[in-house]
């Protein structure tokens, strides 16, 4: 597995991550065991970057995660979030009080098993508390030796330079991918100016990219995919076409549409950082052969062109979640 260094912080990680968030659950059924034997066979491949987050499954998936590295700690990059929560109405609010990010890394250190993350995220940007007070906080965490580098999520460029102006941000996480891009290149230039790596989550589309999925019936019982605007029945049935055109396109190339997918977010910047989710070995190993796939500049103005993000119909997230983006 090829790597790519984490912007400014030096630190080398593999090109690309694996991103935990469906291991148990979220996207269809569990399989803990198939689940586990992703994440070693990961390791295996020279992919240390995993991605988790507290609010996922309610720490569950932190603790999978933390259970399934026991014993190959050192060979991981391990990266988490605090920071969004859901209220007792089921709602996702945005929290980076002082004292939430403080117990929050304290319960995800816990829940992980380990003595320091490598990688602490504010998941959400929280309109009511002043990014400076926040990463003033993360900067404490990272003195006190619970975290190596201090990341946030879906920020806006002025976010991004407010935060890194008090302590060095390692990472900004958002979405990146072909039918997903125009909201966030302003982020992304950003991070080009101030050497701050992009993490790019939801590289495949949520798994439309791969041509897997032609309607909702695809999508198993409890999958919550279901509810987000893309894929719902009218807007899923318009925004087929593009994945069939690059679908087509990869039939061209020889590699299949996620290796294309994959190839083309690498290909927009040297620091960035895909982390494709999946909880099975063989979507894991076919993701892996993207890092060797170098697309030349026609190529990757094709698969732009074969995907007018214009386009494509429905927001990225439900109402509800939309106003948890700092965009």
């Amino acid at each position: 597995m090829k790597q790519r260094t984490l912007g400014n912080a030096g630190e080398l990680v593999s090109a690309l991550g694996l991103g935990c968030m469906g291991m148990v659950g979220w996207y269809g059924q569990r399989d803990d065991a198939e689940a586990r034997a992703t994440l070693h066979r990961a390791l295996d491949l020279g992919i240390n970057h995993l991605d988790t987050v507290a609010v996922y499954q309610d720490g569950t998936n932190e603790r999978f995660v933390g259970e399934a590295i026991r014993g190959r700690r050192a060979e991981v990059f391990l990266a988490t979030k605090c920071g969004l929560s859901r209220t007792p109405e089921g709602r996702i609010a945005a929290d980076n009080r002082a004292a939430t990010i403080r117990t929050s890394c304290d319960e995800s250190l816990q829940r992980l098993g380990v003595e320091q993350i490598d990688l602490f995220y504010l998941h959400r940007i929280d309109p009511q508390v002043p990014i400076e007070d926040s990463m003033g906080v993360m900067a404490e965490l990272v003195q006190a030796g619970k975290i190596r580098f201090a990341g946030i999520s879906e920020a806006s460029p002025d976010t991004l330079r407010r935060a890194h102006r008090i302590h060095p941000v390692a990472a900004l996480q958002s979405e990146l991918s072909p039918w997903t891009r125009n909201a966030c290149r302003p982020a992304l230039e950003t991070c080009k100016e101030l050497g701050v790596a992009f993490v790019a989550y939801s590289p495949l589309g949520r798994g439309f990219l791969t041509g897997a999925i032609s309607s909702v019936a695809d999508f198993p019982d409890g999958d919550t995919r279901r509810m987000f605007p893309r894929f719902q029945a009218d807007n899923l049935q318009h925004n087929r076409a593009a994945a069939e055109g690059l679908q087509e396109l990869a039939r061209g190339i020889g590699c299949t549409p996620a290796q294309l997918s994959l190839a083309w977010v690498l290909g927009q910047w040297q620091g960035v950082l895909p982390i494709p989710g999946t909880k099975k070995r063989h979507y894991l190993e076919e993701n892996a052969v993207a890092a060797n796939l170098q697309l030349s500049a026609e190529q990757l103005a094709a698969v732009a062109h074969a995907i007018p993000e214009d386009l494509v119909q429905g927001e990225r997230y439900p109402e509800g979640m939309l106003g948890t983006l700092n965009i």
